[in-house]
């Protein structure tokens, strides 16, 4: 058995155990790159870690510190107040909102997994307190990211269309651009219907005091959401409430400074932390997107800066960080980082590139995209994929602009999973959510987009032969 077949066998074993016996995904995962990489790669620690995502690691733990805090002293539920406000009170506009919001940014040049680490805390703490779907939430911010992600200003779009002309292939900037678009707004829609957009829509207005539900007073959603089920969620206060599934919030007391009638017409008053912290959520805003300066180093100092000036706001933040996701997401990549290290993704990329019907060798291309890219770089492996399609691209039976199409939505839709860097940052961002459940939804959810998309983009963009 070829080393490259054992180290994927390796990683089913690493799925099923973490399934069926409740372990950490992420400690096994280092244990399985630590045994494959020693015994069967033949990698020192230093190679083994080469794949450790330090970059990710600082920015889970910084954004998660940030915006505890920022729960902790009430400015979430200030910008949760401010949102419904925006809206009149419709609810269910909130999550278009936030997918209009993330794709925006990501249209003018920022990177998707900085705009979603902005926008998810937000998103996802509305989500608690008016009863919405975390998973809908959720999904809405990621492939609102993805939606705006291949313009030609973009990231992802200049780096694209950059492979494109190095490979010297017909291009499309726009065409690239549109089909991003419409697939995550097509999905976008969907999820909307199925996982309670309906019921969000009959609600009809509230005002910020409802907690959700007209004629209620202050209060916070159980994260059960519009499908059932029971969770905690925050007064603002750094205090919690339990509440049950469906759309009745659970009554919380309110403090004085929570009263309505504040001077900012919320219902909640800012206060001096309340403001440094908004100071510091713009502030990581613009060094991010406009200076370039990454995220999670950003978000620990802002955070550090807020702990210090209000010890007592802060004191729980650093529990709050999200630490089994860390595990679990740090894990996983390293061992993926293995698999890079040994050559198994390229030795599978390489055997399908090498197959003599074009049709066939399209459609499996993309779905490698979208399976590698659940774990890894989505821009990465269309680095890696384009070059692939080369060979078959040069007989002109498969359009190039309809064939690269294909692989950037395949391998970006995809970023839901819990293992790439935004479905990570959306696990994380989550306020009192089961987060094994919700884990669970994403990554179920995750492999539904990864068995479907492939297949639907090449039937849409592929096998009409566009470019």
């Amino acid at each position: 058995m070829s080393p490259e077949l054992i180290s994927i066998l390796v990683l089913v074993v690493v799925f099923v155990i973490a399934t069926t016996r409740s372990v950490n995904m992420g400690a096994l995962a280092f244990a399985a790159a630590f045994g494959v990489g020693t015994l069967v790669a033949d990698l020192d620690a230093d190679g083994i870690f080469a794949g450790f995502p330090g970059d990710l690691f600082v920015v889970l733990v910084g954004v998660t510190y940030l915006f505890a805090i920022a729960r902790a002293n009430g400015t979430t539920d200030w910008l949760v107040h401010a949102a419904v406000r925006l809206v009149r009170g419709r609810v269910a506009l909130i999550p278009w909102v936030m997918f209009a919001l993330t794709g925006a940014l990501t249209a003018i040049g920022a990177v998707s997994p900085a705009a979603v680490a902005i926008v998810a805390p937000i998103a996802l703490s509305f989500a608690t307190r008016y009863s919405i779907s975390p998973l809908l939430m959720g999904t809405m911010v990621v492939h609102g990211a993805q939606a705006g992600g291949f313009s030609p200003i973009s990231i992802y779009g200049s780096i694209v269309n950059g492979i494109v002309e190095r490979e010297k292939l017909p291009g499309s900037e726009i065409g690239l651009f549109l089909a991003s678009l419409i697939a995550n707004l097509l999905i976008a829609a969907v999820l909307f219907a199925v996982l309670g957009g309906r019921k969000l829509w009959a609600r009809g207005a509230v005002t910020p005091e409802d907690g959700g539900v007209p004629g209620k007073g202050t209060a916070s959603a159980g994260t059960g959401g519009s499908t059932g089920g029971s969770g905690t969620g925050t007064d603002g206060t750094g205090g919690t409430g339990t509440g049950t599934g469906g759309t009745a919030p659970a009554a919380v007391a309110v403090r004085p400074e929570q009263e309505t009638g504040g001077a900012e017409g919320t219902g909640i008053r800012l206060t001096p932390a309340r403001i440094a912290t908004l100071v510091a959520l713009v502030t990581l805003v613009v060094a991010v997107l406009g200076f370039d300066l990454d995220a999670g180093l950003t978000a620990v100092t802002l955070a550090v800066v807020l702990s210090t000036a209000w010890p007592d706001d802060s004191r729980r933040a650093v529990g709050e960080i999200a630490w089994s996701t860390v595990l679990l997401i740090c894990g996983v990549l390293t061992y993926v980082g293995v698999l890079e290290e040994m050559g198994t993704i390229t030795w599978a990329g390489e055997g399908v590139g090498g197959i003599g019907v074009p049709l066939l060798a399209a459609v499996l291309l993309c779905y490698i995209g979208a399976i590698v890219s659940a774990f890894a770089s989505s821009v990465g492996i269309m680095g890696a994929l384009i070059p692939l399609a080369v060979p078959f691209l040069a007989q002109g039976e498969i359009g190039a602009v309809g064939m690269v199409a294909a692989l950037a939505v395949s391998a970006t839709v995809v970023d839901v999973s819990p293992f790439s860097t935004n479905g990570a940052l959306v696990l994380a961002a989550a306020p009192d959510v089961d987060r094994d459940r919700f884990f669970r939804q994403l990554m179920i959810y995750g492999g539904i987009v990864v068995a479907a998309v492939p297949v639907l983009a090449w039937l849409v963009l592929v096998v009409p032969g566009f470019g």
